[in-house]
């Protein structure tokens, strides 16, 4: 007992150090401001693979325009509200076009990601509000893109980019992925130790 009480309190130590580290302070601050899109596959087999970008492109493309003029996550996620059964509903027509018969569910979910680079950019560990589309039992590798600021979503009008919603230091972090990527492993870890203390 005395050394889980040792190992909670090293833990809590170590995490209230790192939660004073500019670095650490500047990668929770992402999390807030960021709307993922998170496809989850029925299963790792090739052909549930290419059905979950097949989904994912009809995903997109259902998308377009439904962003258009949106200036922060919290309206994002109104809009993605709005619009989550006809979101829904052309996945599933997309699986069934497919030849498939598996259900299909979309909704607004915070979810745990490990650090994830997409394009030149590389978001640090933490929980994310999602847009999370899952076919099946959604036990495949899933994909995943961030729709606010609008990165994979095709072109539109008044389009917000990254640098109207995070501050210089949060750019430098995801725009430079290369140059911090141990401290990303440090932030993973940080992150999956508040997740454990949370547990308790």
């Amino acid at each position: 007992m005395k050394t889980l009480g040792k190992a909670l309190f090293l833990a809590f130590v170590f995490t209230i150090l790192l939660s004073f580290t500019g670095f650490t302070a500047g990668c929770e601050n992402i999390a807030p401001q960021v709307l993922r899109l998170h496809v989850l596959a029925n299963s790792d087999s090739q052909e549930d693979q290419s059905l979950k970008l097949m989904v994912r492109d009809r995903i997109l493309e259902e998308s377009a325009g439904m962003l258009d003029h949106v200036q922060n996550r919290e309206q994002a996620e109104q809009a993605v509200c709005r619009n989550l059964d006809q979101l829904q509903q052309a996945a599933q027509k997309e699986v069934v076009r497919q030849g498939y018969d598996y259900p299909v569910t979309a909704r607004l979910a915070e979810t745990y990601f490990t650090t994830r680079t997409y394009g030149d950019v590389t978001l640090p560990a933490g929980k994310y509000d999602a847009l999370e589309v899952t076919i099946g039992t959604g036990k495949g590798h899933n994909w995943w893109c961030v729709i606010f600021p609008q990165l994979c979503l095709p072109a539109a009008q008044d389009k917000t980019e990254l640098e109207d919603v995070l501050n210089q230091n949060e750019l430098k972090i995801v725009r430079d992925g290369e140059e911090y990527q141990v401290k990303f492993k440090t932030v993973e870890y940080y992150e999956q130790l508040k997740q454990w203390l949370e547990q308790r």
